[in-house]
């Protein structure tokens, strides 16, 4: 068997596979390893400021130019803690990276799970199997502190030459020569890691709640170690998908950099529980009640909905009277499926007495869907319901297999009095867009102009199950232009509203620009057919593209009046 590189040793172990990872780049982008739209997958680790990885860069890219029609993708790997995101940009720019993105392993994972601890090392992996065929140096040219007039041997060039031919790699290790990069390896304890899990995992991941996996205790954790890792370093979970460089939200459910790093080190010593009692096997899992106290009403669908065990289902508009004898300003709205099996989506709208048509600005009162947030409206706002309205539940349900049943309801909270603020739901959206068979990056975009000088308080991103990405952007009367939301995963089965910490000033005339891409390829693994062209329908297998956002328009100041 031949031996294989691990960081500095060489063993003769079998070649391992490699958990799936994800990261973005200096830019903002995606970058899923199982998404790779590539034969082999070549990790090259930097760091700023090295002279080794700096000088590699020309080689790397007439490498990438020289197997690019082959199926050879060159991925970059900054892992070194002490650069962030603009100083990378900048190294790039300058050392001229050009079609090879820079990534940046910000907690350390990607390094350290396939034990890199030089810069200058590069790591192919083939997408068959998912195991790595060669890791070490480019070539024989760099070393620390020193440097050949050419190089003698080429490694890296010989090793995929070999793979793509099919022979056995004659060399699948060398030691490679970069800069040391420093990886926090501080021995991590249970009691650490308990907290963590315990405050961002917990929530879902207990009993009666929605994570299929229980976290019940140490040895729960312990059996899915593994799992946790792959789900960490691709990036699934926790289930929140903004980009942290653009706004701050107050429900952000992620892990910081740091809380997945340590999560991380502490499987890779092996998940030990050590001395002490467990924190998790004492934690209480969260209510299944209404999580925001009892509301002032419930409204339930009149009766119990039959699902049949197969088919695709239209939307259902189930209308109920708003128990309501006076007008009501509504602080907080809680929908709560009753069979989360079948309920894809429920979206409430308030129809007023002799409305006709949509007023969809006016209409929405809550949405929800798996990720959909429990919160109160913005402090200051309300949603209005007039009098003798109705409540038409539009009911999504998808088939599971067997005849089910439901008979969901929303909770609602009421104002004792009229808010300051009256919050609408707008929406920038497209609905003539074709996305071709195979495209593995179309993009669309939408726009919505305010008309008067509003707040911004939350936005949500809709798409189907080919989404891939969404950003929000403001272009102001000034001519500024700002990045107010990115999400670079778009995750069909998390249906986030982000909810910023300040509500965002919109003067009038500002424009929301809204622009996405989708993933029309095999390469999606949610892909219901990449081979036909896709259009906009209410079906998941087909496409929506939508921006919402809760807006409030800032109420005018008071005219002065004139003393007599």
């Amino acid at each position: 068997m031949a031996a294989i590189l691990i960081g500095s040793a060489v063993t003769s172990a079998a070649p391992k596979q490699v958990p799936d990872f994800a990261m973005l780049d200096f830019r903002g982008n995606f970058h899923q390893l199982r998404r790779a739209d590539a034969k082999v997958v070549v990790l090259f680790f930097t760091a700023n400021g090295c002279p080794v990885a700096r000088k590699s860069i020309s080689p790397l890219r007439k490498l990438q130019e020289e197997f690019l029609e082959q199926g050879v993708r060159i991925w970059m790997v900054n892992s070194n803690s002490g650069d962030d995101r603009n100083s990378i940009r900048k190294e790039a720019e300058e050392f001229r990276t050009g079609s090879i993105p820079v990534l940046i392993d910000e907690t350390q994972g990607v390094a350290a799970m396939l034990e890199v601890n030089r810069t200058a090392t590069a790591v192919a992996i083939e997408t068959s199997t998912w195991t790595v065929f060669y890791q070490g140096a480019i070539d024989d040219r760099l070393t620390e502190g020193s440097e050949k007039p050419a190089a003698t041997e080429h490694y890296l060039r010989d090793a995929l030459n070999e793979h793509l031919a099919g022979k056995p790699i004659s060399k699948p290790s060398t030691v490679a020569r970069g800069c040391i990069i420093t990886i926090d390896d501080e021995p991590v304890s249970y009691a650490k890691v308990a907290p963590i899990l315990e405050q961002k995992c917990f929530g879902c991941h207990s009993s009666g709640n929605i994570g299929p996996i229980k976290f019940a205790n140490h040895k729960k954790v312990h059996g899915v170690s593994d799992m946790i890792q792959e789900v960490l370093l691709a990036r699934r979970m926790p289930p929140w998908h903004a980009d942290r460089q653009y706004g701050k939200f107050v429900n952000d459910s992620s892990l910081t950099p740091e809380e997945t790093r340590t999560l991380l080190r502490w499987i890779e010593e092996g998940a030990e529980r050590g001395e002490g009692e467990d924190p998790l096997a004492k934690a209480t899992p969260p209510t299944q009640d209404w999580k925001l106290g009892q509301p002032e009403a419930i409204v339930q669908l009149p009766k119990v909905e039959k699902i049949p065990a197969n088919g695709v289902l239209d939307y259902r508009h189930i209308k109920v009277k708003a128990p309501f004898d006076e007008d009501v300003w509504v602080k907080g709205v809680v929908a709560k499926p009753d069979n989360t099996r079948v309920v894809h989506h429920i979206i409430v709208r308030v129809r007023e007495p002799g409305q006709r048509g949509d007023n969809p600005d006016d209409a929405f009162l809550i949405g929800w869907a798996p990720g959909s947030p429990e919160m109160y409206f913005p402090e200051g706002t309300g949603k209005f319901i007039k009098k003798g309205s109705v409540l038409d539940f539009e009911m999504h349900y998808t088939t599971s297999g067997r005849e089910e049943e439901d008979q969901s309801s929303i909770g609602l909270y009421l104002h004792m009095e009229k808010p300051a603020m009256q919050l609408k739901t707008h929406a920038a959206y497209n609905l003539d867009f074709e996305i071709s068979p195979g495209e593995n990056s179309e993009t669309v975009v939408a726009k919505y102009v305010f008309e008067q000088d509003s707040y911004l308080f939350d936005m949500s991103p809709h798409m189907h199950l080919r989404g891939s990405w969404f950003r929000f952007e403001a272009l102001y009367p000034s001519g500024k232009r700002e990045t107010l939301l990115s999400v670079p995963r778009y995750d069909f089965k998390w249906q986030h509203t982000y909810r910023l910490t300040e509500p965002k000033r919109m003067p009038k005339g500002t424009w929301i620009l809204c622009t996405g891409g989708f993933d029309n390829s095999a390469r999606n693994p949610d892909n219901p057919n990449p081979k036909i062209p896709v259009h906009w329908g209410d079906q998941s297998f087909e496409e929506m593209f939508i921006g919402f956002m809760g807006v409030a328009a800032i109420p005018a100041e008071p005219k002065s009046v004139a003393a007599k």
